[in-house]
């Protein structure tokens, strides 16, 4: 692990997206910014957590991609669920939890440990919502794999991923970096890298998408989101 000097203020997308979940105070920035300025890298493709780690305190990714994931004895990858910047990695309730998964770096990332609860009011708001976040997108993704077709997947994943990068600030008139291989989203979709290009290709002629490089528009959200019966999340009933 690399240890790297990060700030975390209000260009950063990890505070952007705790204080869309709750407000947050200045005694909650200031613990941030004391957590962010023992950041660590770690290079795409290193674990930050192992299976059955013990998880002392939360993580905060503060950029970067990463994902939970569970291999099989023959090698065969799952990917859980992707993590983006401003995710709260390891909140749990219990005395010594245990990580239940693998997380990967999917790229570089920045990573830091997050100050504890109890800490700040108004920090265990945003650490309480972004825990059921995470249960909701699990719930999403047991969907996906259960009963949506190819197709149906690909475009509900990028729906999912443009709310929750736009809770960051990260989105921009429908537009958002994906920075995943198409092999990587065939490990999060259930589905072969081949049949991930060809229904990709398929939305592309459709015009729901354009994908270049990292780079994806959404052409009409509203109606994609229509077409698959999709209603976007609100944790709080905003």
């Amino acid at each position: 692990m690399i240890k790297a000097r990060r700030s975390i203020d209000d260009r950063t997308a990890a505070l952007a997206r705790l204080s869309t979940l709750a407000p947050l105070d200045a005694d909650a920035r200031g613990l941030l910014e004391a957590a962010a300025r023992g950041a660590y890298a770690l290079r795409s493709r290193q674990e930050l957590v192992s299976l059955g780690e013990v998880m002392e305190a939360p993580l905060i990714l503060l950029d970067g991609w990463a994902a939970r994931i569970r291999v099989l004895v023959d090698g065969r990858r799952q990917i859980v669920s992707l993590l983006v910047p401003g995710d709260v990695i390891g909140l749990s309730d219990l005395p010594d939890p245990r990580s239940s998964a693998t997380i990967i770096a999917l790229t570089p990332v920045h990573v830091c440990v997050g100050p504890p609860r109890g800490a700040s009011a108004s920090l265990d708001r945003a650490y309480a919502v972004s825990r059921a976040y995470d249960e909701a997108f699990l719930l999403a993704q047991i969907t996906r794999l259960g009963r949506m077709n190819a197709q149906e997947r690909i475009m509900d994943l990028l729906l999912e991923l443009s709310e929750r990068l736009e809770l960051a600030g990260l989105v921009q008139h429908k537009t958002f970096d994906v920075p995943l291989t198409q092999e990587t989203l065939s490990d999060a979709l259930g589905l072969t890298p081949v049949h991930v290009n060809r229904m990709l290709q398929a939305a592309r002629k459709a015009d729901d998408l354009v994908w270049t490089g990292k780079r994806i528009t959404i052409n009409d959200p509203l109606r994609s989101a229509r077409e698959l019966g999709r209603v976007p999340l609100r944790i709080q009933g905003e």
